[in-house]
């Protein structure tokens, strides 16, 4: 298996005294010190370190303060080489309130969970996208969990409760420091733009620290805002079955009972219950208990009022979730994580995707779902999660805002149709930045993971909705802003000429803008 992430030139052991390390340390500075390393220039390596002291203030030398140093334990680990069914803790890809929990944590704990990638590794980094163009969705996505949570007394969560999840600490899993962002075939997911886009693409992504950068869109490089897409607990049957009757009934007369935008391709209405790539955990795939299940479990594509896929990119170090429990012990899972995305996700295969940890703890507020949630519905389950965004983002000062407004790309005016002017704000982005050298594949997978934001600005001023669009102008080598003189060519680093593409082989008509440039 690949390595990836930072070379260790200079390694400790705690359990020994400075001087006895292996590259032994110092602690005075003077110019005939020789060195214990060496590294090449734009190489990402990492040292180790001890404590000032050098462990000077234990009584004895050994790695118990160390050790309990760092409270968190981890109560669901993953081996990446194993599929996501052949893990020590299964993992599963549904919603459902009798898959068994496979670990129980109380409050006030710091505990750590490990997560394959959203598609359990079945994409990789190599020079193609075939992995994308063939994957089956049927599997997605991968989590890990439940967790039972209960209170300091071992009085589990109840229905009707509230759970406070924190995100203490959060990142790629070390040693598969890489991820990647694609749009799926037109005939197989497609994504926001896929009437524009039919083929699929994939890019690479690799980190350096807090940065990301990739060969396939060459000359940029930003910070990722590292988070979770799927944070849940799982559903009551009650509240399973309303989301089962409400999908199905759009899936099966959706097309005759709304109107729809007529500018997006119709892609899958709902995603229903199925046996197909279904993976539950601890139940036993072929027996009676796995079949039931299997055909009652929620897929777990939308977020809803569990929380669930819900992609909010800002929710990373310091945030707050405040999920409504449904079951007893409230069954946390999670997964999907991502180094980085934009607003909206718009490739659908969007973010930076990725293997890693999430570090957490948990309160529970009793009767907090009553208190605090108000249903926006026909029953008390019809209530939404509240989050609470930590203090820890990049920060960027300048912005290019993209407008868009509900007048698709016939000309054809919709009426207040926020989906239509953000389609518009982002072709328009993608369009600006095809001047500056890029592909518009290539743009449209960097506005869907980098940190850009995306809004409705304006929702009542009939007949056009308001969404824009804008983009941290420091994440580019170039200067993309309008000039008075000619456009300049670019990026000025070239590594591949675009991103990774398979052929569209299917029938449905491609959107083409008239007016848009070539």
């Amino acid at each position: 298996m690949a390595f990836y992430g930072p070379r260790l030139v200079v390694p400790i052991d705690v359990k020994k005294k400075p001087w006895e390390q292996k590259l032994p340390l110092h602690n005075r500075w003077h110019p005939d010190i020789p060195p214990v390393a060496e590294v090449a220039a734009g190489e990402v390596f990492r040292v180790e370190m001890v404590d000032f002291s050098g462990g000077g203030i234990t009584k004895e030398y050994t790695a118990e303060d160390i050790k309990h140093s760092n409270p968190s334990i981890v109560i669901v680990p993953v081996d990446l080489s194993r599929k996501p069914w052949q893990q020590k803790l299964p993992l599963h890809n549904r919603w459902h309130p009798d898959l068994p929990p496979v670990a129980e944590v109380k409050t006030g704990e710091v505990f750590r969970i490990e997560m394959v990638d959203w598609t359990g590794g079945t994409i990789k980094d190599d020079d193609s996208a075939l992995d994308i163009k063939s994957i089956d969705l049927s599997t997605v996505h991968y989590l890990s969990g439940p967790i039972r949570i209960s209170d300091s007394d071992g009085i589990p969560a109840q229905p009707g409760d509230l759970l406070v999840v924190e995100i203490c600490n959060l990142g790629p899993l070390p040693g598969d420091e890489w991820g990647f962002t694609a749009t799926f075939d037109r005939e197989n997911g497609g994504g926001f733009l896929t009437d524009h886009f039919p083929s699929a693409t994939k890019a690479i992504w690799y980190f350096e620290g807090i940065y990301a950068y990739s060969p396939h869109i060459p000359g940029v490089r930003f910070p990722g805002l590292t988070h979770p897409g799927i944070v849940g607990t799982a559903p009551s049957m009650e509240l399973l079955k309303i989301w089962n009757e409400r999908e199905r009934e759009l899936e099966e007369n959706g097309l005759k009972t709304m109107k729809l935008c007529e500018v997006l391709h119709q892609r899958p209405l709902a995603n229903l219950p199925s046996t197909k790539g279904c993976v539950l955990g601890g139940i036993k795939e072929g027996t009676p208990e796995w079949e039931k299940i299997a055909m009652e479990a929620a897929r777990t594509i939308p977020g809803r009022e569990n929380g669930g896929n819900c992609d909010i990119k800002n929710l990373s170090r310091g945030s707050k979730v405040y999920l409504p429990v449904f079951v007893e012990g409230a069954n946390l899972s999670t997964g999907d994580m991502h180094f980085s995305q934009g607003d909206g996700e718009i490739s659908f295969c969007g973010a930076i995707e990725m293997s890693g940890f999430l570090e957490l703890k948990c309160e529970i507020i009793r009767g907090g779902m009553k208190e605090y949630l108000t249903p926006m519905g026909p029953t008390p389950l019809h209530v939404n999660p509240i989050f609470e965004i930590g203090p820890v983002e990049p920060r960027f000062s300048e912005w290019l805002v993209f407008e868009g407004i509900s007048v698709d790309e016939r000309g054809k005016q919709h009426y207040l149709d926020a989906t239509v002017a953000y389609k518009r704000a982002v072709l328009n982005a993608i369009d600006y930045l095809s001047k500056f050298g890029y592909s518009k594949e290539q743009s449209y997978l960097l506005l869907s993971c980098c940190p850009c934001e995306g809004r409705i600005s304006g929702i009542v001023d009939s007949p056009n909705a308001v969404a824009t669009l804008a983009i941290p102008t420091a994440i580019f080598d170039q200067d993309i802003r309008p000039k008075a003189n000619k456009v300049p060519v670019g990026p000025r680093i070239v590594r591949k000429p675009d991103v990774l593409k398979c052929s569209y082989d299917g029938n449905l008509p491609t959107t083409r803008n008239p007016s848009s440039a070539t």
